[in-house]
């Protein structure tokens, strides 16, 4: 792989991690199984134990794709371009939010990510999928705690939350394994 593919693939890494953040916001207010009057969009995330499943804003779907493709990011641009995509992403994510959840959305999309950067990039050189695996869980719970305790002062949906952004970052782990295994069999050492 040549380093202009490398950045064509990192520019496109990019491009979904800041595409997540308004997305995010167009499905939380948009799509869902429920759609609470002036609030969320839900979707069930998993079955609940005495039939009712348990809920989350659709928007989730978003933040755990955004969360592993920050990891990439940084994998094919540098830990410079990631942080820089940080800051973008985290003003991205203050422009398109519902004007009472700018700072819970934005707070919790900063703090989630770093969390993110701080778990992923000690690992990432030995152990990529479990640095994507073990930072996108660090994140996507602080983004959940931080967004739900600054936007409700509560914790309500909280494990709907974690479930749904955790389906995402477990679903992307196959393509992150194929991602490796190709980087690996050209000898291609990660940014």
């Amino acid at each position: 792989m040549t380093s202009r593919q490398r950045r064509i693939e990192g520019a496109a890494f990019l491009v979904a991690f800041c595409a997540c953040v308004p997305l995010a916001n167009w499905l939380i207010g948009n799509l869902g199984t429920t759609c609470v009057p002036n609030g969320p969009c839900l979707i069930p995330v998993a079955p609940g134990l005495l039939g009712d499943p348990i809920m989350a804003p659709s928007g989730v779907l978003m933040i755990g794709i955004a969360l592993v493709m920050r990891d990439m990011v940084q994998r094919r641009l540098g830990k410079l371009w990631t942080l820089a995509a940080i800051t973008v992403g985290a003003g991205l994510s203050a422009l398109v939010s519902p004007g009472a959840l700018v700072i819970a959305s934005t707070a919790a999309f900063l703090f989630s990510e770093l969390a993110d950067f701080a778990v992923y990039t000690p690992l990432q050189r030995r152990r990529l999928v479990l640095a994507v695996f073990l930072s996108g869980l660090v994140g996507l719970t602080i983004d959940s705690l931080v967004f739900l305790q600054l936007a409700f002062g509560g914790l309500d949906h909280l494990w709907g939350q974690v479930l749904g952004k955790l389906w995402m970052t477990l679903l992307a782990l196959p393509c992150v394994l194929l991602l490796r295994r190709r980087d690996r069999k050209i000898g291609l050492a990660p940014a």
